[in-house]
């Protein structure tokens, strides 16, 4: 989708468009007998888009870092909701040690799980290495996912096999996926402090959630899995997730309102490629205002997408 259909909200071959939202992306679907886990779900993109799954029946379960937001966020729906169906389990996507312990958590709760949303993350922060030595944004945003995403696969190979329902994997990526480092991601400096700038660390970190979904899909396709992967760009949307660059995207936002999105409208590319009828058996693609769009050459570089699932498998391996 381009900037005259950003701006005007012209609807694209799906139907839909950017001005549309998740409410409508998902009405008179049935989500009932699906359960989904979606991280970062207290707040933002991630609440609206718990809210609405739960408002077509899905049982959500809300991984969140900030248990209190989550327990908050829960009761809100709710107080609309009332038949929600909803479970709050603690995961900080910085910690492999806390995504192991969500991903056995969750496990010893017996449940199925049909729908996997790799929502959470952060953007623009300053330099900081998680705690496991890995440079924040790429730590959360990508390696994290990553991670909880291989440990939940058997389960969700499980459930799809034993209902004959189809998977669906979504990584929250973001047309910033265009601009990381040169050559994509700087593999042998990828946790230096004075190779470290920002908003390129974002776009590495954003190209690997593409990367990843595609690398994934490829492999599920080889193995002749029910299980689709894509990655989506919600649109840009003021929320928390700007807090590190406030001022800047205030200014910003100022002089580029119209390109703007509400969380609303935000969360309607992520609903409509978990859960619309269309993007059935459609995999390994970006997705931007509910409608399939080309990525990056550097995102569909498939090497670049093999290169970084090895050297991904290793830093979750050894920490």
């Amino acid at each position: 989708m381009g900037l005259f259909s950003l701006v005007t909200g012209i609807k694209g071959r799906s139907g839909y468009g950017s001005a549309t939202t998740a409410e409508e992306v998902t009405q008179g679907i049935d989500a009932g007998g699906i359960t989904a886990i979606v991280t970062g779900g207290a707040s933002g993109i991630g609440e609206e888009v718990v809210r609405v799954l739960a408002l077509r029946g899905a049982h959500i379960i809300v991984a969140a870092r900030n248990m209190e937001a989550a327990e908050i966020s829960k009761q809100t729906i709710l107080e609309s909701n009332p038949a929600a169906k909803l479970t709050t389990m603690k995961i900080d996507l910085s910690s492999l040690k806390s995504i192991r312990d969500f991903a056995d958590n969750f496990t010893a709760t017996n449940l199925p799980l049909n729908l996997l949303i790799n929502n959470a993350g952060i953007m623009f922060c300053p330099y900081k290495l998680s705690e496991d030595g890995i440079e924040m944004q790429f730590a959360t945003n990508h390696i994290g996912h990553f991670l909880l995403t291989n440990l939940l696969l058997e389960k969700m190979k499980m459930t799809a096999k034993e209902t004959g329902t189809q998977g669906r994997i979504v990584n929250l990526s973001s047309v910033m996926h265009r601009y990381p480092y040169i050559g994509g991601v700087k593999f042998k400096t990828i946790n230096e402090k004075s190779k470290y700038i920002d908003m390129l660390a974002y776009g590495q970190s954003k190209l690997a959630n593409i990367l990843h979904a595609n690398e994934l899909s490829r492999i599920l396709q080889e193995e002749g899995t029910n299980i689709t992967v894509n990655s989506v760009h919600p649109g840009v949307i003021m929320t928390k997730l700007m807090r590190y660059s406030s001022c800047l995207i205030k200014i910003t936002h100022f002089f580029s309102f119209p390109l703007w999105k509400n969380v609303p409208q935000g969360a309607a590319t992520t609903c409509y490629v978990a859960l619309h009828p269309k993007v059935h058996g459609i995999t390994g693609k970006y997705f931007c205002d509910c409608n399939e769009t080309k990525a990056s050459k550097l995102a569909r570089n498939g090497g670049l997408a093999h290169k970084l699932w090895e050297f991904s498998e290793k830093m979750v391996r050894y920490k």
